[in-house]
């Protein structure tokens, strides 16, 4: 890995948080794959582009993306090892040839100078300890015109999976999970100060709308709340109370899922902003 400056999420994501991900690639795709066309729209991808996907993780939208640019390239940036791992195994798996993975923190990561047509992120912008310092950097990153597309989550109630874990008050110390606060998976709940750092990182023509889609988080409730209670919120949740707390909370949670379950699976609604600016002059500092 190259210089960091985000330390403590890499070492969330090197440790329990990327291998559990690693791990449940398919499941996590199976609950985010419905914001995966409307991402890629919205990035504008053309065959001969040079596309650069921030926190790609296990790779999965990176390799979409290097499908759009066939005639192109994809570059997927992460901090965690494991999930890079899975990355570049399913690239190879699959046949995707214009594209590469490195291990780096998008805040300070050495891009070439406006060497990418398009970025793109399917919830990685949340995690950067500095946005501004991101956003600027990939700002720079960026040719004139190049066109900015992440998405990232809304607000915590606007997700049925959230809604499933606070069926749980009482049981787990939920005290703050799911308020926004950074870096974190709602760090960026709020458009207005989406707006706000995406133009102090230079950026123009910032737009914020909100999309909803199902998600299949399990074949039944039991399955959907073993998975959600296995994730590293969940587990960290489960960690704080004793066995028969943790017995009581599968129970509870595999109750509150089973009005989810239709057509062989469980469905939650996620929310998220789609969030797409284009580059603009010299980046803020």
């Amino acid at each position: 890995m190259d210089r960091l400056v985000n330390t403590a999420q890499a070492e969330a994501w090197n440790g329990y948080e990327g291998e559990q991900w690693a791990r449940s690639q398919d499941r996590w795709d199976a609950v985010n794959d419905g914001f995966n066309q409307p991402l890629l729209d919205a990035a504008g991808i053309a065959d001969t582009d040079y596309v650069l996907d921030v926190g790609c993780g296990a790779g999965r939208t990176t390799r979409l993306a290097a499908r759009r640019a066939n005639r192109g390239n994809a570059l997927g940036l992460d901090l965690s090892g494991p999930m890079l791992e899975k990355a570049r195994d399913s690239a190879l798996r699959e046949g995707v040839e214009n594209i590469s993975f490195v291990q780096g923190d998008a805040q300070v990561h050495a891009f070439d100078a406006e060497g990418f047509d398009a970025v793109i992120s399917r919830y990685g912008v949340t995690f950067f300890a500095d946005p501004v310092a991101a956003f600027a950097n990939l700002h720079r990153a960026l040719r004139s015109g190049g066109q900015l597309a992440f998405i990232c989550a809304a607000e915590a109630e606007a997700n049925e999976w959230l809604e499933a874990l606070a069926s749980l008050e009482g049981i787990l110390p939920l005290g703050g999970f799911g308020r926004p606060g950074g870096p974190g998976m709602f760090s960026l709940t709020d458009p207005d100060r989406i707006r706000t750092l995406v133009t102090a990182g230079g950026f123009a023509e910032v737009d914020v709308q909100r999309i909803a889609v199902p998600g299949k988080w399990g074949a039944d409730a039991a399955d959907a709340a073993a998975f959600l209670l296995g994730s590293g919120p969940g587990r960290h949740l489960l960690s704080q109370v004793g066995p028969q707390q943790q017995t009581q909370a599968r129970q509870a949670l595999t109750a509150t899922l089973r009005r989810h379950e239709a057509d062989g699976a469980v469905w939650l609604r996620s929310s998220s902003w789609l969030v797409t600016a284009v580059r603009g002059g010299a980046a803020q500092h």
